[in-house]
């Protein structure tokens, strides 16, 4: 197993509707397993990987409305995240950092303090050369802003297609995801006008947080596409009260104190994606058979079949498949008399090109066959 696993990318999420989807009961969440990712529009909320009493992992779903928690289980419906990055046991990865030197930083942007322990680490030989490091981190607030991913998959294409064309830095597409989301502040002290845009939950000041930082963010993959946005932190307050995503670059997120740091350098990444294919097309006694497989890593939602006769796209039939596991496969027989001579006949799956494949891998969505009938 990969040091890291990608299910989709923030790249992805941003583009448009995710119809790729991992499942709860595929990740490992024995030991200590980082992670974070976001739920589907159904669930709505952010996640993130926490330690257990028993030193093992939970998953902790952020809830969109309020900010409020709840614990993940198998079985229990809520477990298909269209994005969501994970390690395996990196137990023997863990880096802790001194975090003497990081006190004089107070008040200082997070994502610099963790730059900053970076690097300290390096100087010091305690801490190897990663593309990827993973983050622990047990901090005291004096003030802060998260927000949770509401509807960030609901209608996403339609909110965010004037956004994703306009900048290839991802710099408004930053803009279409987190300044469109419900903001949440903790403070002390509740605002002195309570209707502002900031909804004000409490003062659960100490928060235990997960997350990545990524020394190449333009790639996308762990964090929003843009130079310099190098840190993606989801966390949860440590009396369980409230969770969600870390606003650490907005003016009132201020950091109080350091309680423990922990680096890991993840060397290895590995991707997931989705891999339609059409098998077995063939004709017999009016009507065509053809079987769907889902040969990817990842589940898939609505995913689409158009079935085109002589090249007449007029006269096409559409299947659509609600859902599909990974490795699942489903056979049709669709009735469609031939008159006399010969046809071609044509099985598209994902025809629209919805579902993420890399290129490489769509040639097998299509099948085509020629029948010559007496």
């Amino acid at each position: 197993m990969a040091d890291l696993t990608i299910a989709n990318t923030v790249s992805d999420l941003i583009q448009g509707d995710v119809r790729e989807h991992l499942p709860l009961e595929r990740i490992p969440l024995q030991g200590d397993v980082l992670g974070l990712g976001t739920t589907s529009s159904l669930e709505n909320g952010e996640l993130t990987f926490l330690r257990n009493a028993s030193g093992n992992s939970d998953i902790w779903r952020c809830l969109a409305h309020n900010g409020s928690l709840i614990r993940l289980q198998p079985g229990d419906g809520s477990g298909h995240f269209p994005y969501v990055c994970f390690t395996g046991d990196v137990t023997a990865l863990r880096r802790p950092v001194e975090l003497g030197p990081l006190q004089q930083m107070k008040h200082r942007p997070i994502q610099e303090v963790i730059s900053t322990a970076i690097e300290q680490e390096r100087q010091r030989g305690a801490l190897e050369e990663a593309p990827i490091y993973g983050i622990r981190l047990l901090a005291h607030w004096d003030e802060l802003v998260i927000t949770v991913a509401s509807k960030l998959c609901m209608g996403q294409q339609r909110r965010n297609q004037g956004f994703s064309s306009e900048s290839d830095d991802g710099s408004q597409a930053e803009m279409s995801l987190y300044d469109m989301l419900q903001h949440y502040r903790l403070a002390p002290l509740p605002p002195e006008q309570p209707d502002g845009p900031i909804r004000y939950l409490g003062k659960s000041m100490q928060w235990d947080c997960c997350g990545f930082f990524d020394r190449e963010p333009e790639r996308g993959r762990v964090t929003v596409p843009k130079a310099g946005d190098h840190l993606h932190l989801h966390g949860c307050s440590t009396d369980l009260a409230y969770g969600g995503h870390v606003l650490h670059d907005h003016p009132n997120t201020r950091l109080g104190s350091i309680e423990q740091l922990v680096l890991y350098p993840l060397q290895t990444i590995e991707s997931l994606c989705s891999d339609l294919a059409i098998n077995q097309l063939s004709y017999a006694e009016g009507q065509i058979h053809f079987s769907v497989t889902n040969a990817g890593a990842l589940d898939v939602s609505d995913v689409g079949v158009a079935v085109v006769v002589n090249d007449r796209f007029s006269d096409h039939r559409y299947l659509q498949i609600p859902w599909m596991d990974a490795g699942a496969s489903e056979s049709y027989s669709l009735p469609w008399p031939l008159p006399p001579g010969q046809h071609s006949i044509a099985v598209v799956a994902d025809p629209q090109e919805l579902v993420i494949e890399p290129q490489s891998r769509r040639q097998n969505n299509r099948m085509d066959l020629t029948v010559t009938i007496p």
